[in-house]
């Protein structure tokens, strides 16, 4: 039996994200209170789409997978997203619109020039400290 392809696209509904996951000709809706709960929320429509199959699923945001890379990996760690990028974070709005940096956001983020990289990528100028 072939691979089931299923897309997850994210956006934001509100104060919520919706989802909507597409196998084929089957489509399923949701929505969650942020990008996390709609991560876990994505993965049981997938559940349900794909039962007994083999399937590869590609996460996006508005459409583009980097960018729900980006913004899942930096609400998981935790970090303020890039600039020009949606706040993933549950329910209120977290960034302060003159800094641009999160409220509550986790210590130990530090631009990628810092951080001893020769070069930093526009989109991802931030890097995890271990």
């Amino acid at each position: 039996m072939p691979t089931l392809t299923i897309t997850a696209n994210y956006r934001r509904h509100g104060d919520d994200w919706a989802i909507t996951v597409r196998a084929d000709d089957k489509e399923l809706d949701a929505t969650a209170p942020g990008l996390i709960a709609a991560r876990l929320a994505a993965d049981q429509l997938v559940d349900e789409l794909a039962v007994g199959r083999d399937r590869a699923v590609v996460h996006l945001l508005d459409g583009d997978a980097f960018a729900f890379s980006v913004a899942y990996l930096h609400t998981r760690a935790g970090l303020a997203p890039p600039a020009g990028k949606p706040a993933a974070n549950a329910g209120h709005s977290t960034a302060n619109t003159k800094t641009g940096v999160a409220v509550g956001a986790t210590a130990g983020a530090v631009p990628a020039a810092q951080a001893g990289t020769a070069e930093a990528s526009t989109t991802h100028d931030q890097v995890i400290k271990a």
